[in-house]
């Protein structure tokens, strides 16, 4: 068959002619468990948020996410992102391919384009799981960001949005960050975890992570991202309008209703073992959308490496030991276990 314009832009596995009945083996979900409409999402002011500390701890302590407005970040750099990931996107699969994967390591960090996965791995590994995911993205490291260049334009204006709207994340994260912190009190442990809560934030970790969900025509039999939690301290996200995001909230789903100019923060793994489950590593998912196209920007920052997490619930670990359980763990048993790997007997 021949393609329409904008499907020569997706993967092959995520055109017409390769969907079929049980792809990604999602079955279409009971009425009990289709997200719930409205999503009572606790909202944020960022400008207040030092007076308000203990209404953020209560959010992340009860919903592990809340939307954050007020943050600061310049609304055309916002949608100036969203406008020129979607043209991105829009480029020929081979032509992303090329972009994106064929600099040189001596360039720098550069920008990866991935598929079929949250994770950065090769597509051949996605076509061959059973989990496929109906989505790709760009994976921005941001680190040294300064220091890589493209000749061609488009792709140059695009890492310079990049590169200042990781500034911005990164000033945001670090003051929720230090919010959590301040006067929390936990249990019998003797160190002040605010006092400790900078060395677990590295910010040479930060990194973007860029998604396209894909028009799917059967959206009742995948996930644009299926369950999960995310590894990181924390996660910031802009999505645009077309929604799609759900939030696992007293045993339902809730829908995470898509406002202009916001963001959505959400608690990590890394900040529940820390916390010792004060703070909640909440569950979330994307859901495909027939008709439209979706496109998102996630923020995520993490401990350095070989930075050992210390928590009364959980054995101790380094960044580095969790990762690598997390992916033997999805080559191993298909999914991702995570924080209960490490708990204490």
């Amino acid at each position: 068959m021949s393609l329409q314009p904008d499907y020569e832009s997706y993967p092959p596995a995520f055109r017409p002619s390769s969907v079929h009945p049980n792809h990604g083996g999602v079955e279409k979900e009971s009425a009990e468990m289709e997200a719930a409409e409205g999503d009572g999402v606790p909202v944020i002011d960022f400008e207040c948020m030092k007076k308000d500390e203990e209404k953020v701890k209560e959010a992340c302590r009860e919903w592990g996410f809340f939307r954050l407005v007020n943050h600061g970040i310049p609304e055309s750099l916002m949608s100036q992102m969203l406008e020129r990931a979607r043209e991105l996107f829009s480029m020929a699969y081979k032509a992303k391919q090329a972009a994106f994967n064929s600099a040189a390591p001596a360039a720098g960090p550069s920008i990866s384009y991935f598929w079929g996965t949250p994770a950065v791995t090769p597509s051949g590994a996605a076509l061959a799981s059973s989990n496929l995911h109906w989505m790709e993205g760009l994976n921005v490291p941001l680190n040294k960001m300064s220091q890589l260049h493209y000749e061609d334009p488009t792709l140059e204006s695009f890492r310079s949005l990049l590169e200042e709207y990781g500034k911005h994340q990164a000033r945001v994260g670090k003051a929720i960050h230090e919010a959590l912190w301040r006067k929390l009190e936990l249990g019998t442990l003797k160190l002040s975890k605010y006092e400790e809560s900078a060395k677990y934030l590295s910010e040479d970790t930060g990194m973007l992570r860029v998604y396209r969900y894909p028009r799917c025509l059967d959206a009742n039999r995948t996930w644009g991202i299926d369950v999960h939690t995310d590894s990181s301290l924390l996660s910031i996200l802009h999505q645009d309008l077309v929604g799609g995001l759900q939030v696992y909230k007293d045993h339902q789903w809730i829908q995470v209703n898509p406002v202009p100019n916001t963001l959505i923060v959400n608690i990590g793994d890394m900040i529940q073992a820390i916390s010792d489950d004060t703070y909640v590593s909440v569950k979330h998912r994307v859901k495909v959308n027939e008709e439209k196209e979706r496109i998102s920007v996630g923020y995520f920052v993490f401990p350095g490496d070989d930075v050992v997490i210390e928590s009364s619930k959980y054995k101790p670990f380094t960044y580095a030991q969790f990762r690598a359980q997390v992916q033997h763990e999805l080559k191993s048993v298909g999914f991702k276990i995570g924080l209960h790997s490490f708990k204490r007997p």
